[in-house]
């Protein structure tokens, strides 16, 4: 039997409409899952009070992130309001390599990006339980005046259709059960075949279970 090889580390994307409890979600998963980790961004914008390098963000020029997406450093980036943001390809590799599963908080676009260097990243895309439901959560949230409730809401049509690109599909209704069927498909990834091969290689050696060899 032979298989292709892979990094031992799994890849995940997640992504939602503003208000369907996205980062809630990925909260609680990594609170509870070792060896999964959130990929940190970088970006050109200035650090907030409290914000530490390499924390919340790897911050960089505008010249010299610009510089390495030209080179192709970035598995996506965007600018955003006039800052660039940008997830590093060497830093996702090098944690994969060594075992650790990468989790990334991305939209639809920035998925597309990822995608074309890593085709086999499980893509997750997390559901309201209807439009009332992402309005109401929107308003207790309590973060965004109306006006730009209604923006979000307004967009949230346009995410939401690019749904179908994702592998997974999470309706978020009752926390336990979407956290519950996040975890479901954590575990699955890692036991795929090839990432079981790289995490085991001593073992799947001594089976006799061998890596195709590229021609």
């Amino acid at each position: 039997m032979s298989i292709q090889p892979a990094l031992a580390g799994s890849l995940f994307i997640v992504a939602a409409p503003s208000g369907a409890g996205k980062s809630t979600l990925v909260n609680a998963l990594l609170a509870e899952e070792p060896g999964i980790k959130l990929s940190i961004s970088t970006t050109t914008r200035a650090p907030r009070p409290g914000e530490t390098h390499g924390k919340e963000y790897f911050f960089t020029s505008a010249d010299d992130f610009i510089a390495r997406a030209d080179a192709g450093e970035f598995l996506e980036w965007a600018e955003v309001h006039g800052n660039y943001y940008g997830t590093s390809r060497l830093i996702v590799e090098q944690e994969m390599k060594s075992g650790t599963d990468i989790l990334l908080e991305i939209d639809w676009q920035g998925a597309r990006q990822v995608r074309k260097q890593f085709p086999t990243a499980a893509g997750i895309f997390i559901l309201p339980p209807s439009i009332a439901a992402l309005e109401e959560r929107l308003y207790k949230r309590g973060q965004d005046e109306p006006h730009v409730i209604t923006k979000r809401l307004l967009a949230a049509g346009g995410e939401i259709a690019h749904a179908p690109e994702f592998e997974y599909a999470i309706i978020n209704e009752e926390f336990n059960v979407a956290l519950s069927e996040m975890r479901a498909i954590v575990r699955a990834t890692r036991a795929r075949f090839p990432q079981q091969a790289a995490r085991n290689a001593s073992l799947f050696a001594q089976l006799g279970i061998h890596a195709l060899q590229s021609s």
